[in-house]
C-alpha cells in the first residue's frame, strides 16, 4: 500500500523541476536584453565600461543557458513519463506552441553561439546585432511555453465527442485561448522583474563589501532600471490577470482571497489563514468592500465564495491564499525598494550607496524569486483538482508506474548537484573578473 499517491509524487517531482528550471528560464529572458542594452550603450557612447559589463554578463549567461537547457530537457521527459494520460489527450492540441518554443530555443542557441564566439571576429555593430535575436527569441520562448499553461487553465480549440474522444482540433485557437492574453504578458514582464532585481542584488552585495567601482555602480543601476520599469508593468498585468480569474475561474479567485460565503460588497482579506472548519480567514486584516471594488470596479458587486462549489472541485485555500499573499505583498515590497532607490538617485543625481538601501536591494533579489515562485503556486494549486480545467483531473493524468518516490529523490539529488555546480562556476567567474579588474 502506497503511503503517498502517485499523483502527489508526480506533482512533487514536476513542481520541483519547474521551480528549479524557471529561475534559469527567466534569466534567459531578461539577461539578453541587459546584455544588448549594455553593448548598445558602449557603442553609442564609446564607453568601455559598458562593454566590459556586456562581456562579463555574456560569460555568466552562457553558464546559465547551458544549465537551463539541461533542466528544460528533463522537464520534457517528465511530461511524458509522469503524465502519460495528460500528454495522450493534450499533446495534439497544444503541440503548436511547444513546436514554436523549440524553434525559438534553437534560434536563441544559434545566435548565442555567434555572440559568444564573435567578440573578436565580428565588427562591433555586427556583434551587437547578434544580441537582438537572442533577446527576442528568449522572450518568444516564454510566450510560447506559457501559452500551454494558459490552455490548461482555459482549454479551447478542440471538440469532444459523446465518448470523450477528440473529434476536432484547432491548434491556433488552443494557443490563443482566453487565458493567454493575461497570463503571457504577466509572466514575460515578471521575468524582467526577477532578472533586474537579481542583477541589482549581485552588485549591491559587491558595494556592501567595499567594491565601489564603475562596474558595480552601473551594474546596480542597470538592474534597478529594469526592475523598476518591469515591477510597475507587473502590477498592471497582475491586476488584469486577477480580474480575469474573477470572471473565468471564480473558485480559484475565492481561494486566492480566502472567501467562503458568496456575498455582495465582499471585503478583501490581507494575510490570515483560511479555516475550512470555520469557513473564514483567521487572523486576517479585512478592508470592507475592497474585493468587490477591485474585482469589478463596483463596491456592491457579487463575489462567489468557496461554499458555492462542490468540495471535490475546490483548490486548497490555505496554500492558494498564503501564496497569493506572498506574491502580492512581496511584489509591493520590492516595488517600494526600487522606488526608494530611484527617488534617492534622482535627488542626489548619483547612484545611491546608503547601506540600508543596498541591503534592501540585496534582499530584493531572492525576494523577487520568491514572489515569482509564489505566483506559480497560485496558478498551479489554484487550478486543482484539475490538470486541464473542467476536463481532466490531476489524479486521472498521473502515471501508475511504481517507484515514483525513488524517482523524486533522484531528481532532488540531480537538481542539488546542478545548483551547487552552477553556483561554483559563477563564483569562479566572478573571482576571475575581479582579478582581471585589478
Amino acid at each position: 500500500m502506497n503511503i503517498v499517491s502517485n499523483a502527489v509524487l508526480a506533482r512533487a517531482t514536476m513542481g520541483t523541476s519547474l521551480g528549479f528550471h524557471i529561475v534559469f528560464a527567466v534569466l534567459g529572458v531578461g539577461m539578453p536584453l541587459l546584455m544588448s542594452v549594455a553593448e548598445g550603450l558602449a557603442l553609442w557612447r564609446r564607453d568601455e565600461a559598458w562593454m566590459v559589463l556586456a562581456r562579463r554578463w555574456s560569460k555568466a549567461f552562457a553558464i546559465l543557458f547551458a544549465v537551463g537547457a539541461v533542466s528544460g530537457t528533463v522537464l520534457s521527459f517528465e511530461l511524458g513519463l509522469l503524465w502519460p494520460s495528460f500528454m495522450a489527450f493534450s499533446g495534439g492540441i497544444f503541440g503548436l506552441p511547444f513546436t514554436a518554443e523549440g524553434f525559438a530555443f534553437f534560434i536563441e542557441a544559434i545566435f548565442l553561439g555567434l555572440y559568444l564566439y564573435g567578440w573578436d571576429r565580428l565588427t562591433p555593430v555586427q556583434h551587437w546585432l547578434t544580441s537582438i535575436p537572442i533577446a527576442l527569441s528568449g522572450a518568444a520562448s516564454s510566450v510560447f511555453v506559457v501559452m500551454t499553461n494558459a490552455w490548461m487553465n482555459t482549454p479551447a480549440g478542440f471538440t469532444l465527442g459523446s465518448d470523450g474522444r477528440l473529434l476536432q482540433v484547432d491548434p491556433l485557437a488552443a494557443a490563443l485561448n482566453p487565458s493567454t492574453a493575461t497570463e503571457d504578458p504577466h509572466m514575460l514582464i515578471s521575468a524582467y522583474v526577477v532578472t533586474g532585481f537579481l542583477f541589482a542584488a549581485v552588485y549591491a552585495a559587491g558595494l556592501l563589501r567595499g567594491r565601489d567601482d564603475v562596474f558595480h555602480r552601473r551594474g546596480l543601476a542597470a538592474g534597478m532600471a529594469m526592475a523598476a520599469i518591469a515591477i510597475i508593468l507587473a502590477g498592471i498585468t497582475g491586476d488584469t490577470s486577477a480580474r480575469f480569474v474573477y470572471g473565468a475561474h471564480p473558485v480559484k479567485f475565492a481561494a486566492m482571497e480566502g472567501l467562503y460565503q458568496t456575498q455582495r460588497g465582499a471585503p478583501i482579506t490581507i494575510f490570515g489563514i483560511p479555516s475550512d472548519s470555520q469557513h473564514r480567514v483567521l487572523y486576517g486584516l479585512q478592508i470592507p468592500y475592497g474585493l468587490s471594488l477591485l474585482a469589478a470596479f463596483d463596491p456592491n458587486a457579487e463575489v462567489r465564495g468557496l461554499d458555492s462549489f462542490p468540495a471535490a472541485d475546490r483548490p486548497n485555500p490555505v496554500m492558494v491564499h498564503l501564496s497569493f499573499d506572498v506574491m502580492v505583498n512581496g511584489g509591493i515590497l520590492i516595488g517600494l525598494i526600487a522606488a526608494a532607490f530611484w527617488l534617492m538617485a534622482i535627488r542626489r543625481r548619483s547612484i545611491p550607496r546608503a547601506r540600508l538601501l543596498l541591503v534592501g536591494a540585496l534582499a530584493a533579489g531572492p525576494l523577487s524569486v520568491m514572489v515569482m515562485e509564489a505566483g506559480w503556486f497560485v496558478t498551479e494549486f489554484g487550478r486543482q483538482p484539475w490538470i486541464v480545467y473542467g476536463i481532466m483531473r490531476t489524479s486521472q493524468a498521473a502515471t501508475a508506474a511504481p517507484a515514483l518516490g525513488l524517482t523524486f529523490a533522484v531528481f532532488i539529488v540531480i537538481y542539488a548537484g546542478l545548483a551547487i555546480t552552477t553556483a561554483r562556476l559563477l563564483l569562479m567567474l566572478a573571482a576571475r573578473n575581479r582579478s582581471a579588474a585589478t
